[in-house]
Parts: C-alpha cells; sequence; structure tokens
C-alpha cells in the first residue's frame, strides 16, 4: 500500500470509527475468525501423532490417515489432501472454535505472500485456488471477521530450501550450512519483511473495503517455531547414522544451535517489528515447540510399547526422506500435537485484546498446557 492511500485509509477510519462501532453493535452477520498464509498455520502434518520407526498400518498409532486397511489423507486434510494445501483438522484456527459462528481456513502449504495478496495487487492463484486475500473479501462481505491470524514469510524466505541444504550438509557432503545460509537469509529478508507488510496493508484494505474498520477486528501476525532442538538438547549422537536412520533429524550439531537461536530468532524478531508498525498484534511462537522438538531429549518416539501422547512424543514431523510414510512436504513441520499446541496459543490468545505475547510449552504436560507471557 502507498503512503498516499496509507494516510486515507487512516483517515477514514478515524472518521467514520463512531460509525463503525454503531454497525458492530448491530451487525446481524455471523461472527468468523480466519487463518490465512502457509503451512505452519495451514495444518501441514497435522495427520501425525509423534514419529515412529514402524512401516506398517497405523504406525504404531501415529498414523491419523489409516482407515484400518489403507491410508487416506483425506481423513485428515479433506479436500486439500488433493491440491497439497493440506488444511488439517487440527489446524490452528479450528481450536478457536466456541468464539466465533464459522471458523475459515484460508491458509495453503507452500504460499508466499504473492499467494495471499489479493489479484488486483498483483497476487497470482496457488494450487488451484484464488489468492487468499480475494478469499477474505468473499467471507468478510458476509460475515463480522473478529480475527485474522497470519503467517507468512518463511517460504519467501526458502525455509525449506535452507532445511533442505543442511539437511544435504550432514548427509552427504560432510559440511556445514549456518555460514553460507545465514549470508542468503541477510541478503533477502529485508525485501521479504517488505513483502510481508505488503500483505498486511492488503489484508487491512480488504477489510476496509468490506465495511470494517480496523479497530473492529484484530490482525494477529505470528513467527514460526524451531522443529529441531539444539545440538546439547538432541538425543542421538552427532556421529554415525541414527539421526538419519532413526531420528529423522540429519544436522550438524553447530547448524541445530544456529537455526534454533539465530534463524529462527532473527526471523520472529523481524515479524514483531513488521506487527508492531502495522499496528498488529504479535503472536512469537519459536518457543512452542521447546523440548518437544524432532530428536529432543525430553521426547521420545512412538513404538509398540511406548504409545503416542501429547506428554511424550515429538510434536514435530521428522524429515522421511524416502517417503516410506507419506509426502516428504510434511517434514519438519508442527505434527498433529503441535498443531493443537498452537491452536491452545491462539485461543489464549483471544483473550488477550492488546499487547503481543510469546507462547510456551509446560514440561510434561500435553497441549492444553500452553501459557502467553507479554513481550515487553
Amino acid at each position: 500500500m502507498g503512503t498516499a492511500l496509507a494516510l486515507l485509509l487512516g483517515a477514514t477510519a478515524t472518521t467514520t470509527a463512531t460509525t463503525a462501532h454503531a454497525v458492530e453493535a448491530t451487525d446481524p452477520r455471523p461472527t468468523a475468525v480466519v487463518s490465512m498464509g502457509d503451512s505452519y498455520i495451514s495444518g501441514e502434518a497435522g495427520r501425525w501423532r509423534g514419529n515412529s520407526l514402524n512401516d506398517a498400518g497405523s504406525r504404531d498409532g501415529t498414523d491419523r490417515a489409516w482407515t484400518g486397511t489403507a491410508y487416506d489423507p483425506a481423513r485428515v486434510y479433506g479436500a486439500t489432501a488433493a491440491n497439497g494445501c493440506h488444511r488439517s483438522d487440527s489446524a490452528e484456527v479450528n481450536g478457536a472454535s466456541g468464539t466465533a459462528d464459522a471458523l475459515f481456513n484460508l491458509a495453503c502449504s507452500g504460499a508466499t505472500t504473492r499467494n495471499v495478496l489479493r489479484a488486483a495487487s498483483g497476487g497470482v492463484a496457488y494450487k488451484g485456488e484464488a489468492p487468499q486475500a480475494d478469499q477474505l473479501a468473499a467471507i468478510a462481505a458476509r460475515h463480522d471477521v473478529e480475527l485474522i491470524a497470519l503467517s507468512i514469510g518463511g517460504n519467501d524466505l526458502g525455509f525449506a530450501s535452507i532445511i533442505e541444504k543442511c539437511a544435504k550438509d550432514y548427509i552427504v557432503w560432510y559440511s556445514y550450512c549456518h555460514d553460507d545460509q545465514q549470508v542468503l537469509v541477510d541478503s533477502r529478508i529485508d525485501a521479504v519483511m517488505a513483502d510481508v507488510a505488503r500483505t498486511v496493508d492488503d489484508i487491512r484494505a480488504v477489510m476496509s473495503a468490506a465495511g470494517q474498520a480496523p479497530s473492529s477486528y484484530r490482525l494477529v501476525l505470528q513467527s514460526y517455531p524451531s522443529p529441531i532442538p539444539r545440538g546439547a538438547e538432541n538425543r542421538y549422537s552427532e556421529s554415525g547414522w541414527s539421526r538419519v536412520s532413526t531420528g529423522g533429524c540429519p544436522f550438524w550439531n553447530k547448524d541445530s544451535d544456529w537455526a534454533r537461536d539465530s534463524l529462527v530468532p532473527q526471523l520472529a524478531n523481524r515479524l514483531r517489528a513488521v506487527a508492531g508498525a502495522k499496528g498488529a498484534q504479535f503472536l512469537d511462537l519459536r518457543d512452542m515447540l521447546q523440548g518437544r522438538e524432532v530428536c529432543a531429549t525430553a521426547s521420545r518416539l512412538v513404538s509398540a510399547t511406548q504409545p503416542a501422547s501429547g506428554t511424550t512424543s515429538e510434536w514435530a514431523r521428522w524429515i522421511d526422506s524416502d517417503s516410506t510414510q507419506g509426502p516428504v512436504q510434511e517434514s519438519m513441520h508442527p505434527n498433529h500435537y503441535g498443531q493443537l499446541g498452537q491452536s491452545r496459543c491462539l485461543t489464549l490468545l483471544l483473550a488477550k485484546p492488546t499487547g503481543h505475547h510469546t507462547c510456551r510449552n509446560t514440561p510434561g504436560s500435553g497441549p492444553t498446557g500452553m501459557y502467553l507471557t507479554p513481550l515487553s
């Protein structure tokens, strides 16, 4: 959004604030909560309750797509199992039930900012679906939208390719990835944040066109959790092949430390700055999976003697490079338990109408044990 347009919308919001509140008080339309963005909010990997080395049947109860005779991903992802958007039944927005009349998940796995922007703003369709902001316009025309949760920017930055590069450097090249990947991130991140800010502006424009002033709804921009632990918190030795063949976390300690303590915080801090500049709330998820990451010492693989559990199992999907248990695109995303945790974070934030917050899990507790801490 250009400066002139931003000023115009700001002025319009000011002059019509009283009218907007009056309309809101008598608005007969059903209320709605909407999630938008990429795989970390769409519900990618919601198929899995922890990780198991058993490739047969229900995979020790971890595979929610198992019907008893076959695998049907549509049991978890519905119609989006076919196009790969992978909106799972346990996706973040679905945990907000009871807070609005309708819940809409517009997010799609693999989406970038270009797939959120309206077509009129240069946005493009993705996986056979219209740009998400255009879909939002249709929803806002029929509903009183109370909250929009947005997760975006990771794919613009190339998060998946960074993970792939680091894994290959461990498995194939026996070299580190953090040095050259940090240079790449630094060269891209300013442009990515500008695109995220533009996306927020476009969502605001959609809502204004629908007659909703900024004060009539909440826009929440969230960050990303780290799916892998620090090197010292990995339960498998850095030497040998256990991190590849058993744990599904093929990363060197130095690369793991970089991802957990540099890359994820850098992205979170920049997203928080965008949220602050654009009048959005910020939900910091950088520590959400602490101790529940793939290969974390505080978690365990699922087995015949160690059943799937939100208190002991991993909350993120491991890297299944051979696709022996579902598609590779599910790798390194919050799984069913992780998504229930994110849902709890969003539900808790609904009770906090102002301020930025970070969300963490309680060790030894399931997804219901999430808690918020205000960010100063």
